[in-house]
């Protein structure tokens, strides 16, 4: 059994609650529209990490009542809902190995249901009474936009230091993984430092997480993306790999990723070209180390709340998300 596949089971029940909340809540009366795109990617074959992460992290603080279901269908509703968003920003068209949602309808469509399962994930929120949580949540959303936000400035501005990377991550990626985890054990009522904890939990696997995927997109399998290989650089995207390559390139190269990522005038060989200075300066392997850095900090991270074999199974998920480049 995967380390994924032990946390799935861990809390199985509840995650049953979950999808079943989230086919109810997923549903519209009005506007036929909007379930037909939400079933498209919802039912995707998603992981649903964040929302296991949100059930475990309660259940290990002792949580014995229903409303963390609600915030993990919540967490899960904002996810889906960034990822509609983010997929007409970027123009993409392969979505976990699927045509995304607006190549199949339109843009304007995957806009407005994304809007659609925002306004959902805040009514799910408010159910549970919990203003605390509810703040949580309602932060990383201004924050997942953000971080959006700053990588449209930074993605092809090639003074974009590996700060500024961690900034973007922290914002689209990690805010999520963060708030999911802390919320568990804000509705748990637990210890603020084991809700500090879960916090930096979440915030470190969410890096290692996004840290994974941009590696990937230099040298995984389109089945394991989900996307196809080298879409991040042919979308211009400043991502960990090359902004190690640029710290140590020479002129020329230098001239190269101005050409193909400051003006985007790119060739069918700039791809392998790419490679080639990545593996020339090892910034594949740099950025691999990064990630399985980043993973055995969130596994620290956890030290302070009791042992169980939730955390544990907590602790391998640091290791399962970058299992992939192991």
């Amino acid at each position: 059994m995967s380390p994924f596949e032990h946390l799935q089971a861990l809390v199985a029940e509840d995650m049953s609650a979950v999808n079943a909340l989230i086919r109810t809540r997923m549903t519209s009366e009005h506007a036929p529209r909007i379930p037909e795109v939400t079933a498209h990617l919802v039912e995707a074959g998603g992981k649903r990490l964040r929302p296991l992460l949100t059930l475990a992290s309660a259940n290990l603080c002792g949580y014995q009542g229903q409303h963390h279901v609600l915030l993990a269908a919540t967490v899960e509703f904002i996810h889906t809902a960034t990822l509609l968003h983010d997929d007409v920003v970027d123009e993409s068209d392969q979505r976990r190995g699927r045509p995304t949602a607006n190549l199949l309808w339109d843009n304007k469509s995957s806009v407005l249901v994304g809007d659609y399962l925002f306004s959902r994930s805040f009514q799910l929120m408010v159910e549970t009474g919990n203003m605390e949580a509810l703040g949580i949540l309602a932060n990383a959303s201004a924050v997942i936009a953000e971080g959006e936000g700053l990588q449209l400035s930074a993605a092809q501005d090639l003074a974009t230091t590996e700060e500024i990377y961690l900034q973007v991550v922290r914002g689209k990626t990690a805010a999520l993984f963060a708030a999911a985890c802390e919320v568990g054990a804000v509705i748990a009522d637990a210890p603020k430092a084991h809700a500090k904890a879960l916090f930096a939990y979440g915030d470190a696997l969410g890096i290692a997480f996004q840290i994974v995927d941009d590696l990937l997109d230099f040298g995984g399998a389109s089945d394991v993306l989900g996307k196809n290989v080298g879409d991040d650089f042919r979308e211009r995207k400043l991502t960990l790999p090359i902004i190690l390559a640029l710290a140590k390139a020479d002129t020329s190269e230098r001239d190269f990723w101005r050409r193909t990522i400051e003006t985007g005038k790119q060739n069918d060989e700039d791809l392998a070209e790419a490679l080639t200075l990545m593996k020339r300066h090892g910034t594949l392997a740099e950025t691999r180390q990064k990630a399985l850095d980043w993973a055995s900090e969130a596994r620290n991270a956890l030290a302070p709340l009791p042992d169980s074999e939730l955390k544990t199974a907590l602790a391998d998920i640091s290791e399962f998300v970058v299992s992939r480049v192991v």
